[in-house]
């Protein structure tokens, strides 16, 4: 399998090439498979579904071809994953999918640890180190950190807003010693990933530095993302016969989206065979990709604070490859767009608990809103013609936009898959403040609240970033 350039597709490079160098740095574009290659059918149709494992195995395969063997890749994703994603029924037509089980309780973990298995994989022959530069709005940075920490022959460093994370999450990526470092700057998370884009693209850094990246935009932490997809869809359409009523459901999935690499990893899985009928891209007040579906102009713009931190994304780098996949005519056809403000956030959040009992985090609440709200009426009043401000949270579009699957949706013959992408505890004060009580706190995240922070400050500025990076890595 080669991989091509979103900015230029005549520049083509390996897998190998593709997940180490994170990005063309002669034109600042992302890698994109050649092809999406379809699972058997033999293998979707089991009449148990497959294991998780089994699952990534069969996705991973034709993505790496002949460039990892396939005992040692079987091996990578045994090492990488000695958890799954459960799903969660909540009401008959709701499931959701709990991504918060891995080491950082956040769904990266499951990009994050097969990513740096596969770079530490390729680098064991390297003389030098690789530096992994990588910008968080909140999950990747911890998430990245604990797949990296520790691995030979690779140093991390991870760029955040200061003040713009949520103190536990902080605490997870700021705690970090030995190879992985962490540098709190005065700005946005837009701020950061320009920082790193820009770092990527200067050739007078890269001849003395081999970098690459660890966020959505390498390739290797995307395409595993994959597997929760297929693994979560086939498990709701053996089970969700027992859980209703309805005859051959259309599955819904609702994304919560910042950067869009998640909801691209969906698009992916459903191009593989997965059954998924369409997706809502549910995102917060950084409404850049809810905008472009309705209106067909994508319009980047500065990101803005919310509740639901990692979402706050107001330029995302995954719209590249969103864009490479589908026209936005075609994107329309899959995808709803949603957004919510915090106030609807933390409506959610009650919502949510006092109507199912399950605790949902601030990201996971924008999605269960979105799916909530598209089958309790808004589809349907958006195939009647009603259209809804783009400055008013909600369904975005007009019955022009609806996706494919919005009769379905308003029909009630659809079941809704919600990713819930981080633990609540995570968000404790924010639930609290919700629902009057604070989640419980796994102990794995209980332990890093008493770690020293050994994160540094540096201003926005590209000059202090590089001289950093010359003084401490060069």
């Amino acid at each position: 399998m080669n991989y091509h350039d979103t900015r230029d597709p005549s520049r083509r490079v390996s897998f190998r090439t593709a997940v180490l160098q994170g990005m063309d740095p002669a034109t600042g574009g992302l890698y994109m498979p050649d092809e999406i290659p379809s699972l058997p059918k033999s293998f979707l149709s089991r009449n148990l579904a497959p294991s998780f494992r089994d699952i990534a195995i069969e996705t991973a395969k034709p993505f790496v071809g002949d460039e990892i063997p396939e005992d040692e890749l079987m091996a990578i994703i045994v090492d990488a994953y000695p958890f799954t994603a459960p799903i969660a029924p909540i009401d008959p037509t709701t499931y959701v999918l709990e991504l918060f089980h891995g080491p950082t309780c956040a769904f990266k973990d499951f990009g994050a640890r097969f990513m740096a298995r596969v770079m530490a994989y390729f680098n064991r022959d390297e003389d030098d180190s690789l530096h992994i530069l990588v910008a968080t709005s909140g999950d990747t940075g911890s998430a990245v950190g604990s797949a990296f920490h520790g691995v030979p022959g690779i140093d991390v460093t991870i760029l955040y807003p200061r003040g713009k994370i949520s103190p536990l999450q902080e605490k997870q990526l700021s705690t970090f010693d030995g190879n992985v470092r962490a540098l709190s700057v005065d700005g946005t998370f837009d701020d950061c990933q320009r920082l790193v884009k820009t770092a990527f693209t200067d050739e007078s850094l890269r001849g003395k530095l081999r970098l690459s990246s660890a966020n959505s935009i390498n390739i290797s932490r995307l395409l595993p993302q994959s597997f929760y997809y297929t693994y979560g869809s086939l498990l709701i359409r053996d089970r969700g016969r027992y859980d209703n009523d309805i005859d051959s459901p259309s599955l819904i999935v609702t994304v919560p989206s910042g950067n869009f690499g998640n909801l691209t990893s969906g698009l992916i899985a459903r191009k593989m065979g997965a059954p998924i009928r369409g997706f809502i891209a549910a995102t917060n007040s950084n409404r850049t990709v809810p905008d472009w579906l309705a209106s067909g102009d994508y319009r980047a713009r500065p990101s803005v604070s919310t509740l639901s931190n990692a979402m706050d994304v107001g330029a995302p780098s995954n719209w590249e490859r969103m864009n490479a996949f589908y026209t936005v005519e075609e994107a329309r056809r899959q995808i709803a767009g949603y957004w919510l403000d915090d106030e609807g956030t933390m409506e959610a959040i009650r919502q949510c608990n006092a109507r199912t009992g399950y605790i949902i985090d601030p990201h996971g609440a924008v999605a269960w809103k979105a799916w909530d709200d598209a089958r309790s009426g808004a589809m349907a009043s958006l195939l009647a013609g009603k259209t809804v401000p783009p400055e008013k949270p909600g369904l975005t579009g007009s019955v022009a936009t609806a996706p494919e699957w919005a009769r379905d949706c308003a029909d009630r013959k659809c079941v809704g898959l919600i990713l819930e992408t981080a633990h609540p505890a995570k968000f404790g004060e924010t639930v609290h403040r919700a629902i009057g009580r604070e989640p419980s706190m796994p102990e794995r995240l209980e332990k890093v609240t008493h770690l020293p922070d050994r994160s540094e400050p540096i201003p926005n500025d590209y000059g202090a970033l590089k001289s950093w990076l010359l003084d401490t890595l060069a």
